[in-house]
């Protein structure tokens, strides 16, 4: 019995010795095999795909959102008490400056209107009366001269006053523009105040929004604008800067700027909501490029272009020292030049130093 443990003991351990000697054999063999192979076979390629820097102009915008105001937009107010006759002009109609839109009935003024004229001739005649009796004659007092004459004068601006009134029962358009919302019936009592009627001239607009306080040295009068409304797909109109606010708004820490537009056929509705684009400054021949192709680093930012190096192509870091910029570009003021060919896709899997395989060129 215990012979038959002792040979089956000695059967395993002579198993093992052989195995781990052909192990460490076949190994030496791999690793010959493996030093006569091409060494380039086990060099990583990473395929990417790069761009050729070109010199463009590039104009730094910022974009915001505004709102298309009316260079006119007048409510009209009663002058005077009484009950709005009528409207001389129908919604929609285009007015011009001073034309009647509606009447405030005038009866009881018209006869005050009369009473006041008559009385003011009276007292006019018995002043020229007076002074004749007065100046030539002698007859009569100055007192009673000078009586007739502040009676003439006092007369004489009550009608004025009355006539005035009476005029004010008229109500007049004061700007030119679209006679847009009547705000009263005809028949109601209106009160001096009483808004009547609304006039807008929406042929030039004045687009108002709001620049974030940071691009305050960047943004002036004059600057050009390019704005498009949502409702209005396929449209750039063109505009330009004619405002510049001088005081940040505390809660929305921006400064209001407007920016005139014309709009002659009345495309634009007021108050209608605009994407502004405000363009700062333009750059000739700058070199330009996506803000997806930057790589962040400790000390900035870097991109990576393809070189040959003896014969192989090879990706290399450029550190890059940037100025301006929008939402989606930024220009290279050093570390890119024309010609360079930029990685701008695979860059984020490949270190500096690394063999490329450019597998799609766009110029």
């Amino acid at each position: 019995m215990n012979g038959r443990l002792m040979s089956g003991h000695r059967t395993k351990v002579w198993t093992a010795i052989f195995v781990a000697a052909y192990a460490t054999t076949g190994c030496g063999r791999t690793e010959a095999s493996a030093g006569n192979d091409d060494p380039e076979k086990y060099v990583k390629v990473i395929n990417v795909e790069v761009e050729t820097v070109r010199p463009i102009e590039f104009s730094a915008t910022i974009r915001i959102t505004g709102e298309a105001e009316p260079e006119t937009d007048v409510t009209v107010s009663a002058e005077e008490a009484g009950v709005l006759e009528s409207f001389a002009a129908e919604k929609g109609a285009r007015l011009v400056r001073g034309q009647i839109i509606a009447r405030i009935n005038d009866d009881v003024l018209s006869a005050q209107v009369e009473e006041a004229r008559a009385g003011a001739e009276i007292a006019a005649s018995r002043y020229e009366r007076q002074g004749q009796l007065w100046e030539e004659e002698g007859i009569g007092s100055e007192i009673a001269y000078l009586q007739a004459k502040a009676d003439a004068v006092s007369a004489d601006a009550r009608y004025r006053q009355l006539q005035a009134r009476l005029n004010r029962t008229i109500i007049r358009s004061p700007v030119a523009g679209t006679f847009d919302a009547d705000l009263v019936y005809a028949g109601e009592i209106v009160q001096p105040g009483t808004p009547v009627a609304r006039v807008v001239d929406a042929s030039r607009l004045r687009i108002t929004g709001g620049v974030p306080e940071r691009f305050a040295p960047r943004v002036s009068t004059g600057d050009e604008a390019s704005i498009t409304f949502d409702i209005l797909p396929g449209i750039l109109f063109k505009g330009q800067i004619v405002f510049v606010g001088t005081a940040v708004d505390r809660q929305s820490r921006t400064f209001p700027i407007e920016i005139a537009l014309d709009n002659p056929d009345g495309a634009v509705k007021p108050y209608m909501i605009a994407n502004v684009r405000v363009m700062m400054n333009r750059i000739e021949n700058a070199i330009v490029v996506s803000r997806e192709v930057l790589l962040r680093t400790e000390d900035g930012f870097q991109a990576l272009v393809v070189e040959n190096v003896d014969g192989i192509d090879v990706a290399i870091a450029r550190e890059l020292t940037l100025g301006a910029s929008d939402e989606n570009s930024v220009v290279v003021t050093q570390g890119l030049a024309a010609a360079d060919r930029l990685v701008v896709r695979g860059q984020q899997l490949v270190d500096p130093g690394d063999r490329v395989r450019i597998v799609g060129e766009s110029e």
